[in-house]
């Protein structure tokens, strides 16, 4: 009878293989998901790539960590790292937070998404109410044209804070004639 011996970096490959296989299965996973999500919920398909992207990341960090512990890097180390490097991310990230609220702003709407591009809304902000038609809707902003024609750039997590309006279009009723 063979005694078949596996050493330690076997069982390192092995275990690395089946991250990254579960990393592409995840990734198809969320990829179909989201994007039968879309299909049910009628979104805004070029916002779609954005969410799979984010999620892809996550996914991503998540196998790195699992990959740190599978070659060896002991518990406390990752910690000592991941502080560190939360320390330095978080200082920066002082200054950047309105990009990281749009992100985040930006995926809230997208599952829950009470308008869409065409749409007329009213942003009830006392100081500044708008009306405009919503253009398009981005990763950091949403673009609203007004009856002017002006354009308004305007922040996702604004759209999160504010109340807002979605207005019937003024339709003119004229009698088809064939």
């Amino acid at each position: 009878m063979s005694n078949i011996n596996i050493d330690f970096t076997s069982k390192e490959l092995i275990s690395t293989g089946i991250v990254i296989l579960a990393i592409i299965v995840l990734r198809l996973i969320v990829s179909f998901g989201v994007r039968k999500f879309v299909k049910t919920t009628h979104r805004i398909e070029h916002r779609t790539n954005l969410v799979i992207k984010y999620l892809d990341l996550l996914i991503n960090i998540i196998a790195f960590l699992a990959l740190i512990i599978i070659w060896g890097v002991q518990p406390k180390d990752i910690i000592i790292a991941v502080s560190s490097f939360t320390t330095v991310v978080g200082v920066a990230m002082v200054a950047q937070w309105s990009i990281l609220s749009n992100i985040t702003a930006g995926i809230i709407l997208f599952f829950s998404f009470p308008f869409k591009i065409g749409d007329i809304i009213k942003i009830h902000d006392k100081d500044f109410p708008i009306i405009a038609e919503i253009e398009d809707i981005k990763a950091f902003h949403v673009d609203l044209k007004t009856k002017e024609g002006e354009i308004i750039v305007y922040p996702n997590n604004l759209l999160l804070q504010k109340g807002i309006s979605i207005l019937k279009r003024d339709y003119q009723d004229t009698e088809f004639t064939d």
